[in-house]
């Protein structure tokens, strides 16, 4: 059985008492019964980082991850990943910014994952890269010769063609998109607004079929993967929790009052001052 090669911005290795993030959740059930490897940023910076990544072991995945230096945890990822993609990508213009010397960096940061995860792959792996942070993984690997399955999933929206021409460089990023073979989005509207801006710059022709873009003889296929929750686990912990001793402790501080729970990071996109509102 082929391996999956997980690739993200930020892995999460799996630490006793801790709660796994929502992209862990997704991927680690997955990746257990594909003898995965799941490769990335530790969340750690540093003045200098290594050449070659770390390696540890945790329930039969193996996780390999990298350093980023100041500048590129600066540039890279506060800049052109949190300043200029997400805002966009969720349609919110108004924080958008745009700085040439941020999208170098973003390009080189994925020139870095490239070098450093193709010498990890073996032959008949299955690369599944993760979101926004890796659009132009793809490309500089089959640059550097890798000609692996390799597939990318966008776990944010993705936005109308009139809202991502605020991009000056949409044109290079849709192009370099098109170096997967398969695009996964959560919902139809945000595929067919890939769609939509892929026939809005090379021609409605490139839309060969219902689920599929084709571009200088290069066919990637396009699909809706919504993911989500795990309800039934979600619904038992629930219920499991009301006789624990945290539980009973916090309803009794109540005193009869009501309590509101929320577990967001504290992000415009949230809608955290909206929902207080509406409260």
């Amino acid at each position: 059985m082929s391996r999956l090669v997980a690739v993200s911005n930020r892995i999460s290795i799996p630490k006793r008492g801790a709660a796994p993030g929502g992209l862990a959740v997704g991927l680690l059930a997955a990746m257990q019964a594909r003898r995965g490897v799941w490769f990335g940023w530790d969340g750690e910076t540093g003045e200098t980082v290594s050449d070659e990544p770390s390696i540890s072991h945790r329930d039969g995945i193996t996780f390999a991850s990298i350093e980023f230096d100041q500048s590129e945890y600066k540039d890279f990822y506060l800049g052109f990943c949190n300043g200029t993609l997400w805002p966009l990508f969720h349609y919110f213009v108004d924080a958008f910014r745009y700085s040439d010397a941020q999208y170098e960096a973003y390009q080189r940061m994925n020139q870095r994952y490239a070098r450093m995860l193709l010498p990890l792959l073996e032959a008949d792996d299955l690369v599944w890269v993760h979101d926004y942070h890796l659009f132009p993984l793809a490309l500089r690997l089959r640059e550097a010769g890798a000609t692996h399955p390799i597939g990318l999933f966008l776990h944010i929206p993705f936005p109308n063609i009139e809202v991502l021409r605020a991009l000056p460089v949409y044109g290079e990023i849709l192009q370099a998109m098109l170096a997967y073979d398969v695009l996964g989005f959560q919902t139809e509207i945000d595929r067919d607004a890939f769609r939509g801006a892929a026939a809005f710059v090379w021609g409605p022709q490139v839309l060969s079929s219902a689920n599929s873009v084709t571009l200088g003889g290069r066919r990637v296929i396009t699909e809706v993967f919504p993911i989500g929750v795990d309800v039934e686990t979600v619904q038992r912990e629930a219920v499991e929790s009301q006789s624990s001793d945290a539980c009973k402790r916090m309803l009794a501080g109540l005193l009869g009052r009501k309590l509101m729970i929320g577990v967001d990071r504290l992000d415009y996109s949230k809608g955290l001052v909206e929902r207080f509102k509406a409260y």
